[in-house]
């Protein structure tokens, strides 16, 4: 899963909120590296998703 099936899946994020949410420091860590962008898997984005939103009240975008 890339930056953008990030921003696809959460919904209303703008590309710099979406760069600046992977690069938190509780962000799981990305899979690789490609000429395209980092990847991360899908499961463990879920995952983190689930809890933020239940923590952070859904909202997910960066201050």
């Amino acid at each position: 899963m890339g930056v953008h099936e990030i921003r696809v899946r959460i919904g209303d994020l703008s590309r710099q909120q979406a760069y600046l949410l992977v690069n938190r420091p509780d962000f799981p860590q990305p899979v690789a590296v490609l000429a395209q962008g980092k990847v991360w898997l899908v499961e463990e984005v879920e995952a983190w998703l689930a809890t933020r939103q239940s923590t952070e009240g859904g909202d997910l975008r960066p201050p």
